[in-house]
């Protein structure tokens, strides 16, 4: 382990020479592991969902036709190299005015897009500006559109519409499926699975941000045929919309379903959960919307073909549980390094 130690202080201390990653989904969960993995390594590249339509990315996307920018946006922010001032520019939302709501960052990237005449020139170089360590890609410049089918035989469609849904153990999510089914992947994010030394899906919201990564068959296939060391970073609590009552196990099963696999050999290696210690008060608060901490049942996951490691990974910001970034990072960059 020691030996492990002194590498990632090398990496550290020269990130231009850190292993080639690839992390898979969307949403906050996308932006803070990069937060904590570009400081070992700016071999970074993140593939991130398409298929928001909510809020500004949601308007934009109806107004101009564009993709969604709001989780591209997080994580060209996250991978910057920029002042804060300008972080803080790009994370700027309006109060007020026909431009309630809107981000200006994603403003900024309509504008490129404008520019650039297509999405992924437009994320490219909006990447240049902003100094990124690493590539932020699109899992598709296809217009995509989620839709969930419950256990009470009822459909969602759209990402807002399902991650907002009031759920019982009655109408809980049994497939998610995209529109156009036959949506093809963007060819860089392909290279770049098949290049890279460590692969992460995860955290993230399970049916809206990870999984839609695995309904493109070629990116499933992709992430059978790499080499690298493949991670699955399990959620600390449930969300109530798409998870109620899941443990570990559940979130792992739903993403070989609709994988098409059995077992997780070849696609996923290792699990990484947290077993940190929550105080009851806020523990109280999320149950009073749903939540739960996420259980793993190691013998289980085990069963499935996957390694598990717990770490205690849970800490509060304003109130709300999120996963120790710099920590996460070194036990994926750890479990790389241990192949």
């Amino acid at each position: 382990m020691l030996q492990f130690d002194e590498r990632l202080i090398n990496f550290a201390k020269n990130p231009e020479s850190g292993p080639r990653v690839v992390v898979m989904g969307g949403g906050t969960g996308l932006s803070m592991l990069l937060r904590g993995l570009k400081l070992y390594s700016h071999n970074l590249t993140a593939i991130v969902t398409v298929a928001d339509n909510g809020g500004s990315s949601g308007m934009l996307r109806e107004d101009l036709g564009m993709l969604p920018p709001g989780d591209i946006r997080n994580c060209i922010i996250a991978l910057a190299d920029t002042e804060p001032l300008l972080s803080d520019l790009f994370n700027f939302r309006f109060t007020e005015g026909r431009l309630q709501g809107q981000s200006f960052g994603n403003l900024f990237i309509a504008a490129m897009n404008g520019v650039c005449g297509n999405f992924s020139d437009a994320v490219r170089n909006v990447s240049k500006v902003l100094a990124v360590q690493g590539r932020v890609l699109p899992v598709s410049l296809q217009d995509i559109h989620l839709q969930a089918q419950l256990a009470d035989g009822t459909s969602i469609v759209g990402e807002t519409e399902i991650g907002s849904r009031i759920a019982t153990t009655s109408n809980r999510i049994e497939k998610i499926s995209m529109n156009p089914a036959d949506a093809r992947a963007l060819p860089e994010a392909l290279d770049a699975i098949a290049r890279a030394e460590i692969l992460v899906l995860g955290p993230g919201s399970l049916y809206t941000s990870i999984i839609p990564n695995l309904l493109f068959p070629e990116i499933v296939q992709a992430i059978l045929a790499s080499q690298a060391v493949k991670v699955y970073v399990s959620n600390i609590m449930t969300q109530p919309a798409e998870t109620l009552g899941y443990d570990a196990t559940d979130h792992v099963q739903a993403m070989l379903r609709h994988a098409g696999r059995k077992t997780a050999t070849g696609l996923i290696d290792h699990c990484i959960t947290n077993n940190a210690w929550i105080e009851e008060p806020l523990i109280r608060k999320y149950q009073l919307e749903s939540a739960i901490p996420v259980v793993t049942d190691i013998d289980a996951l085990q069963a499935l073909g996957i390694n598990v490691l717990q770490s205690p990974l849970a800490c509060v910001s304003s109130g709300v549980i999120r996963h120790d970034h710099t920590l996460l990072a070194r036990l994926i960059l750890g479990l790389g390094l241990a192949r």
